[in-house]
């Protein structure tokens, strides 16, 4: 099965989680061979945490859990689309829905979305 060009952007890739029902963007990742594997393997967002240097799959630990439904790469194989569906309604680490709850405005940052759980340890 041919694989996206990890080697490309130095084994890491961008991976854009979005709701399949809603059209959503959830988050933003990084994915590197290991983790897309994982994805395919399981049927669940794996992901590759940059601050922790670790194969990272979503919801492992707080149960919101990616189940990916469609898994796209971008023309030039270097960006990922996952179309998942989130556990729970809550993909952000500090408890919104979807990690862009914030607007700009001018120089300010404005919460625009409800914090529907208390912020993760991590």
């Amino acid at each position: 099965m041919p694989e996206p060009d990890f080697d490309k952007r130095g084994g890491l890739l961008p991976a854009i989680a979005q709701d399949v029902h809603t059209g959503q963007v959830l988050m933003v990742a990084y994915m590197n061979r290991e983790a897309w594997r994982h994805t395919l393997a399981t049927g669940k967002a794996t992901y590759w945490s940059t601050s922790r240097n670790a194969l990272w799959v979503k919801g492992e630990t707080s149960g919101h859990v990616q189940h990916v439904r469609e898994l796209l790469v971008d023309c030039d194989g270097d960006a990922v689309l996952l179309r998942v569906e989130q556990v729970g309604g809550v993909a952000c680490h500090e408890g919104y829905a979807s990690c862009f709850f914030r607007h700009v405005e001018g120089e300010d940052w404005r919460v625009i979305a409800p914090r529907l759980e208390p912020p993760s340890a991590g």
